[in-house]
């Protein structure tokens, strides 16, 4: 991975005010487990998106409603010229740990929203949405900075500025050669399960099971009960949690057969984060097992932002349906090229 060569100079292509930066971090937040995010801007909001070794993808897009103001003003294509192409999207890596650092400056991330911050024993966190701003947090009161960003083209850096009860602090993040991973497909025309839930449900079961130190975490969808299961193994032993079909659970459930696939825990733990803050989560699986996340996350002002995560299933041998044997190794299925959201 390298940086660019030299900077494009001249007026910014992209630049965008948000009056809180505290939803921003809340979000980037969501995906921070790859130390760099691929960004590509666009005239509808900014996408990054981070991998984890092709087995785990995590999208986070920013629409242009979660701004103040926002402009990506791209050259207008040649009209004399018939085989002219849409000019390219802006499109660039950045070190998602460094943004995440500066969006943090002088308290403009609420400490309940970084898990690195956030306290288990804090007494008075609510006990009814815990970890939710309260009538304290400094969203709350007020309190939220006013973030600005602009990027001026190829080989230029991000330029965050900050500023917050007077004060101003300007950063600028290199900027490095946009990669192009594959994206893990998703068949929807071979969709197997589709269930929406309320997230903190979800949560719930994950920080539940994870207290056994579990390596994999099986999913398993019935069409009659146990509808959902979630089933944790590790070397300290098993456990499951299991929903019903009620809508006070499981307001949408749609399984044709039984599905039932493997995932590494540790990589659903990466999405806990948008567990924790999102209000509801759509969980859809396809035949090939590939695992989709969907987070709805109400941002300030009554808007609506989504997380998206990505996994791929790892395949067990018949010998290991029953044992688990710690260091085994873990084979990941291939998946064929198909449609992203």
């Amino acid at each position: 991975m390298s940086t660019f060569g030299e900077p494009e100079s001249g007026p910014p292509v992209f630049k965008s005010v948000s009056s809180s930066a505290r939803q921003l971090f809340q979000l980037l937040n969501c995906i921070r487990f790859a130390s760099k995010a691929q960004v590509q801007i666009g005239p509808e909001g900014i996408r990054f998106a981070v991998e984890d070794s092709r087995v785990m993808q995590g999208i986070v897009f920013l629409d242009k409603a979660l701004f103040t103001t926002f402009s990506c003003v791209l050259p207008e294509p040649d009209t004399n010229d018939t085989d002219a192409e849409a000019p390219d999207l802006p499109n660039f890596q950045v070190s998602l740990a460094a943004l995440l650092e500066t969006i943090q400056m002088f308290g403009a991330a609420d400490p309940h929203t970084a898990r690195f911050l956030k306290s288990d024993n804090d007494g008075y966190s609510s006990n009814i949405r815990p970890g939710r701003p309260n009538a304290f947090s400094n969203q709350a009161l007020g309190m939220a900075g006013v973030c600005r960003l602009s990027y001026v083209g190829i080989g230029s850096p991000l330029s965050v500025i900050l500023e917050e009860s007077g004060v101003t602090t300007t950063c600028n993040l290199n900027t490095y050669e946009p990669e192009s991973p594959e994206e893990i497909p998703f068949q929807r025309e071979a969709m197997q399960v589709k269930i929406i839930m309320q997230a903190r449900w979800l949560f719930d079961a994950i920080s539940e099971l994870s207290t056994t130190s579990p390596t994999r975490l099986d999913i398993t969808a019935h069409p009659s009960a146990p509808y959902l299961s979630l089933s944790a193994v590790g070397p300290l032993g098993s456990a499951s949690v299991e929903f019903s079909k009620g809508r006070e659970l499981l307001e949408t459930f749609t399984v044709a057969e039984k599905w039932t696939q493997s995932y590494k825990f540790e990589m659903i733990k990466c999405a806990a984060e948008a567990m924790r803050l999102a209000s509801k989560v759509s969980i859809r699986g396809d035949e090939q097992g590939v695992l989709s996340l969907q987070f709805m996350v109400e941002v300030e002002g009554g808007g609506i932002s989504f997380v998206d995560f990505r996994f791929v299933p790892f395949i067990r041998g018949e010998e290991d349906e029953d044992d688990e044997e710690e260091g085994s190794e873990d084979k990941y299925a291939d998946a064929d090229d198909g449609d992203m959201l």
